[in-house]
């Protein structure tokens, strides 16, 4: 008995048609779909494909290769700064050791340069030497020959050393125009012959021996020529 139920049970299974397999194929998948979706976590509302997840998840970003940048480009810029800073400090160098040398080379010269001397005007005497000295050299800065002694023999003669001396006796006394002064110039001649530079005052001592000897100059060629009246 027990032997033809399981020979019974046994001709059913291999009688059970192909549509019969492929719907215990299909519970099977159920099955196994139903324990995947209990694995999910519950605040989780959908299932992503494998490329959707890909595209929802945060973005790691190695923060190392942008630190190595900023730090580069910001060594670099203290680089430049700190190489303009030196390029500036030695312009500055440069520029002070320059006025420096100026500054040396200013006072060597001022060292080297002879202090100036400051030359008196030259003074005469108020006397018959100081008159006759004075006029000589002016008579030498204009040209006008003559020496001490032809001025000094021909004063002494013509007037004794007396810048006041005056003539009223003689041709030109009597003609209305006398002889004055330390060489006894008439006023015409004084006039003529006077020398610029010199007094325009007849009896002043300069400007008559002055401007006698500048007309023996033209007469006689000298005042150390005359050895009379002229």
């Amino acid at each position: 008995m027990p032997e033809n139920i399981l020979n019974r049970l046994h001709r059913r299974g291999r009688a059970m048609n192909k549509q019969q397999r492929t719907a215990l194929a299909g519970v099977s998948v159920l099955g196994a779909a139903a324990i995947a979706l209990s694995a999910v976590p519950a605040h989780t509302g959908t299932v992503d494909t494998g490329a959707t997840a890909a595209a929802a998840a945060p973005v790691q970003y190695d923060g190392s290769a942008v630190k190595t940048i900023k730090g580069t480009l910001t060594d670099q810029l203290a680089t430049d700064t700190v190489k303009l800073d030196t390029i500036e400090a030695h312009k500055q160098a440069d520029a002070k050791k320059t006025t420096e040398v100026r500054a040396e080379q200013a006072t060597s010269r001022s060292a080297q340069r002879l202090p100036m001397q400051t030359v008196a005007a030259k003074t005469y005497a108020n006397s018959l030497d100081g008159w006759i000295r004075h006029s000589l050299d002016i008579m030498h800065s204009k040209g006008i020959p003559g020496s001490y002694s032809g001025l000094h023999r021909n004063i002494i003669r013509e007037s004794s050393g007396n810048p006041m001396a005056i003539n009223n006796w003689d041709i030109n006394a009597i003609n209305g125009i006398p002889s004055k002064g330390l060489l006894q110039v008439i006023q015409p001649t004084f006039n003529t012959y006077h020398v610029t530079g010199t007094s325009w005052n007849i009896y002043d001592p300069v400007a008559n021996i002055t401007a006698a000897a500048n007309y023996a100059a033209h007469r006689y060629g000298s005042i150390d020529n005359v050895n009379s009246a002229y």
